[in-house]
């Protein structure tokens, strides 16, 4: 089992191994501490992750994870007090979260966020009026075929595989570098999740590094090449996903699974 706590290895990149801490990371997270107000909700959070990476955050209700996404994404809450976040080389920490999307953040949140009284193409299209424009809408139909069917159903009529399929479909709109998931497959049939990861694996063979925050510890830890638990803020375990997934012990204590 690999702990935060012992060494990390060196070497070439091996989905196996737990490689943050090397020299080829894409995006750094280090030591960041985040408040609602008075509460410090994260509380020293540090990891690293590899370009076309997925990795899975994982951990109990209340663990910290959700409120670390928005950290990454610089969003108003919580508010970051320590720490720094190094996308390619570039700062986020000093960022807004207007700015943070300009270099390359795409968060997707567990309400999903469709836009009311727009159509699927108008929401598609909106993701697109500010530069820098990412995915063309037509290559975004050919990942999601379901959502050129209904391009002019409105939005938030959409099932609820399909209004995730919208959200991911608007981040990949955007000039993306790393996308952020919380939550994706909830409230889903599993044939739905099925095909969400497919849709994700699908993104990362584009290179699209992934950070998936998901209750359903055993989908995600399927899907991911790494796996981060969080247990009340701080981290504690940063290890392969399939170390986690063989680890009954570590489930138990962690994820209650």
């Amino acid at each position: 089992m690999t702990h935060v706590e012992e060494l990390r290895p060196e070497g070439k990149f091996d989905k196996n191994r737990n490689m943050a801490g090397t020299s080829a990371k894409f995006l750094s997270v280090w030591d960041i501490e985040a408040y609602y107000g008075e509460s410090y909700i994260v509380q020293g959070v540090s990891f690293d992750i590899h370009e076309g990476e997925i990795l899975a955050l994982l951990g109990r209700n209340g663990a910290g994870k959700t409120s670390t996404l928005r950290t990454i994404a610089r969003m108003d809450d919580p508010e970051l007090k320590h720490g720094e976040i190094w996308l390619d080389h570039q700062p986020l920490h000093d960022m807004r979260a207007h700015q943070a999307a300009q270099a390359g953040i795409q968060l997707v949140p567990e309400d999903r966020s469709i836009i009311p009284g727009l159509t699927v193409e108008e929401n598609l299209k909106l993701a697109q009026i500010a530069p820098p424009k990412g995915w063309s809408i037509d290559r975004v139909y050919d990942l999601f075929p379901r959502l050129r069917e209904r391009r002019n159903q409105e939005g938030v009529t959409l099932s609820g595989g399909e209004q995730q399929m919208l959200s991911i479909a608007r981040a990949l709109c955007r000039d993306i570098k790393v996308l952020l998931l919380d939550e994706p497959y909830e409230g889903l049939a599993p044939v739905i999740v099925q095909e969400i990861a497919k849709t994700l694996e699908l993104i990362r063979e584009q290179g699209i590094t992934t950070v998936i925050v998901e209750q359903n510890a055993v989908a995600a830890l399927k899907l991911a090449d790494r796996a981060v638990i969080l247990d009340i803020g701080k981290v504690v375990y940063d290890g392969s996903a399939q170390e986690v997934l063989e680890d009954e012990a570590l489930r138990a204590k962690y994820l209650a699974i």
